[in-house]
C-alpha cells in the first residue's frame, strides 16, 4: 500500500536529518586514517570535537555539520526555485554564495574539486554540460537525497539526476553513483525497507551509467553489488577491514559510495549504527556516513533515528528542513498524479 503524505514527509525528513547525523559524525574524523582516528579519538561512537590541527573541522563544535548536510539542503531550495527545468546557472551562484558566507563565518574551503573546477569553467562561459565533463568525485552523491524524495522511483529519476548532476558532475560514474542513492532514497519513500531498496541500486547506477561523459573507472553498480554481497558475509572484524580495503573510502564515487551501501548493510538499516560505522573508517567518513545514514532514514523514518543525538546536531536548522520537506513531498506526490492524503 502506498504510503500517505505524512507518512512520506516522516521518511523524507529521515533522510535530510538521518544525512546530518551520519556528516556531523564523520565531520571530525574526515581525511584521516583509521589509525589516526583511533589514535586521536578511540572508538567514535557519540559526537567529538576535531583537533585543533585538523585540516578543515579545527574549531568546530561537537556534532556540527559540514557542507555534505548544508550543499544538500541548498540543492532542495534550488530544485524547488526550478519548476520549469532545473537552472544550472541558479545552482552555481547558489554554490558560489554559500562558499563566500562560509568563509565569512570563518570557515574553510570546503568545495571539492569537481564542483570548484566546473564553476571556474561556466562563470568564463563554458555551458553546464561542457562544465562537468571531468566531474567523478562523490559531490554529486553527497548531496542528491532532495531529488530521491522529490522524484518517485521510475524512469524519470535518473533523467532527473543526471540533470542536476550535468554542471558539476556530468560524468558517467558521478551519474551513476548518484543515481543509485537517489533510487534508495526515492524508494524508501515508496514504503520500501533498506534490502528492497537497495537491490534496486544496481539497476539504477547501470541506467545512470548511460548518461553524461564516459570516463574510465570502476563500475559503479557491480562495486555496490560487491559491497553488498561481502557486508552480507561478513562474520567478524577481520571481514569488515578486509571489505573496506578492498572498496575503499576515498573521495571517488566508486569508493565512497559502494562503502556507504556497505555501511548501511553493515548496520542492518540501522541509522546511528551505520554512522558510528563510516566515522570509524578512515578517508572521506563524512561523506560515506551522510550517504548510508541518508538512505537508512529515508527506508525506515524518523521514530529509528536516535533522538538524543539529533538534540545534539549543530549549525542546522530542523524548522528550515521540515518546510523543504514539505514541499519536495508536495511535489513528488504532484509529480505522481496523486492527491496525497494526511
Amino acid at each position: 500500500m502506498p504510503l500517505s503524505k505524512t507518512e512520506m514527509m516522516d521518511r523524507a525528513r529521515a533522510a535530510l536529518i538521518g544525512g546530518a547525523l551520519g556528516d556531523a559524525m564523520g565531520m571530525p574524523t574526515q581525511l584521516l586514517s583509521a589509525d589516526q582516528i583511533a589514535a586521536r579519538y578511540g572508538h567514535v561512537d557519540d559526537f567529538v570535537a576535531p583537533d585543533a590541527d585538523h585540516p578543515v573541522s579545527k574549531g568546530l563544535e561537537a556534532g556540527a555539520i559540514t557542507d555534505d548536510t548544508e550543499q544538500t539542503l541548498l540543492l532542495a531550495k534550488v530544485l524547488l526555485a526550478s519548476p520549469a527545468g532545473f537552472d544550472h546557472h541558479a545552482w552555481i551562484e547558489a554554490l558560489v554564495a554559500w562558499e563566500d558566507d562560509i568563509r565569512r563565518r570563518g570557515g574553510y574551503d570546503l568545495l571539492g574539486p569537481s564542483t570548484k573546477r566546473a564553476i571556474e569553467a561556466i562563470r568564463n562561459g563554458m555551458t553546464p554540460e561542457q562544465a562537468g565533463r571531468y566531474g567523478d568525485t562523490n559531490g554529486a552523491a553527497m548531496r542528491i537525497a532532495p531529488v530521491g524524495i522529490m522524484s518517485p522511483p521510475s524512469s524519470d529519476l535518473i533523467a532527473r539526476v543526471a540533470e542536476t548532476c550535468r554542471a558539476t558532475h556530468n560524468t558517467s560514474i558521478a551519474i551513476s553513483a548518484a543515481s543509485a542513492v537517489a533510487m534508495v532514497i526515492s524508494s524508501g519513500l515508496d514504503g520500501m525497507g533498506w534490502r528492497d531498496a537497495a537491490a534496486k541500486a544496481a539497476d539504477a547506477a547501470r541506467a545512470g551509467a548511460d548518461q553524461g561523459v564516459w570516463i574510465a573507472g570502476g563500475q559503479l553498480a557491480a562495486r555496490i553489488e560487491l559491497a553488498l554481497d561481502l557486508a552480507g558475509k561478513a562474520q567478524s572484524r577481520e571481514d569488515v577491514m578486509r571489505l573496506f580495503a578492498i572498496l575503499g573510502s576515498s573521495v571517488a564515487s566508486q569508493e565512497s559510495v559502494p562503502a556507504a551501501f556497505a555501511a548501511l548493510a553493515l548496520a542492518d538499516g540501522d541509522c546511528w549504527k551505520a554512522a558510528v560505522i563510516a566515522a570509524n573508517l578512515g578517508g572521506d567518513t563524512d561523506t560515506i556516513g551522510a550517504i548510508a545514514c541518508s538512505m537508512a532514514g529515508a527506508c525506515s523514518g524518523m521514530q529509528t533515528l536516535p533522538q538524543d543525538r539529533i538534540a545534539k546536531l549543530r549549525g542546522i536548522d530542523l524548522a528550515e528542513v521540515d518546510h523543504l520537506v514539505e514541499a519536495l513531498v508536495t511535489a513528488r506526490i504532484a509529480a505522481s498524479g496523486g492527491g496525497g492524503d494526511g
